[in-house]
């Protein structure tokens, strides 16, 4: 996918996708991320600053935005949670015994 032809095709690309293109879309975005991730770990370890700067002129580490994007994930892992809890009316990990 050309990713800079539409700068905003997260927000209505997904109701024409199907089930296994939006599954590939993921896949290539974890590849993409964890390839960037050995490259930046290979080129000063978890203490390497960013290549940019905040808009208060500071670079993060590396370790810094790991730490942020599991955070955000773990706080989206929590919505589909309650999205699920809502349809099924299970809570908790284990299903009923």
């Amino acid at each position: 996918m050309d990713w800079d032809a539409d700068p905003d095709w997260e927000w209505h690309s997904a109701a024409d996708d199907s089930p296994e293109q939006l599954m590939t879309l993921w896949q290539e975005a974890v590849a993409r991320s964890r390839s960037a991730v050995a490259e930046a770990l290979a080129d000063g370890g978890l203490d390497r600053l960013a290549r940019f700067t905040t808009s208060s002129g500071e670079s993060p580490s590396l370790r810094r935005i790991l730490v942020d994007l599991i955070e955000e994930y773990s706080r989206h892992i929590g919505h589909a949670d309650l999205i699920r809890e809502s349809v099924d009316g299970l809570t908790g990990e284990d299903p009923p015994g």
